[in-house]
């Protein structure tokens, strides 16, 4: 089973859903050619998709474009059900460095034909996760820096200032829609400058006073 650790406070709680959000950055939106969502669009990642730190993504056979995604992860340490903007970050009790490894070519052909794409997000490994920091530790987790290298080159430098949706109006959304259990995560969404890796690449993702990841790609 997949533990979410805060080290600080030496706590884990066991994943349960992984609640993504798409197109929350509206440059993230336009470098795909998508248009920006009057809502928050979610899907869900399994559990057993995510790895650590120094764990390796495996691109499946399946798939020739497998690309990378930097987020901020948000660890609920509560349940929450209907919970409104105002009191949403009560419930959240760490933040991490997540990458959303997508499957794009299999996204795409999925998209085209009308299909659910859960299989281009969520295969085993899709789900590279740092350990978290409480969220005491942060004072505002809508000014952070976001930042990706693949192979030392800097590829993704953006700021959680830029989301559409913010962290409190997110909890507040999926948790009128189902509730949110200690241990769930949400990936908070990508800023711009996604793109392909290959076998042999190493990532490097980081948020700045949140944590740092290093992925090699096999």
């Amino acid at each position: 089973m997949k533990t979410a650790k805060i080290p600080a406070t030496n706590q884990q709680f066991l994943i349960g859903k992984i609640v993504c959000l798409a197109r929350n950055y509206a440059e993230h939106a336009k470098e795909l050619g998508n248009e920006t969502p009057a809502a928050p669009v979610l899907f869900m990642k399994p559990a057993s998709s995510v790895i650590g730190d120094g764990d390796a993504v495996r691109i499946p056979p399946y798939s020739q474009e497998c690309h990378y995604e930097v987020e901020l992860a948000v660890l609920i340490g509560k349940q929450a059900r209907n919970v409104t903007a105002d009191i949403a970050l009560e419930y959240v009790v760490g933040y991490g460095v997540a990458i959303d490894m997508t499957l794009r070519d299999v996204q795409n052909q999925l998209k085209a034909k009308g299909l659910p794409w859960e299989i281009a997000k969520g295969f085993d490994t899709a789900c590279p996760l740092s350990d978290f920091v409480p969220a005491s530790a942060v004072a505002d987790p809508n000014a952070l820096k976001l930042k990706l290298a693949i192979n030392g080159e800097m590829r993704q430098n953006g700021t959680s200032s830029d989301m559409i949706n913010r962290i409190p109006q997110i909890i507040a959304h999926i948790s009128a829609i189902f509730t949110l259990e200690p241990g769930d995560v949400i990936l908070t969404g990508t800023p711009a400058g996604v793109g392909q890796v290959r076998a042999g690449d190493v990532m490097t993702a980081e948020i700045l006073s949140v944590g740092r990841l290093t992925i090699p790609v096999s």
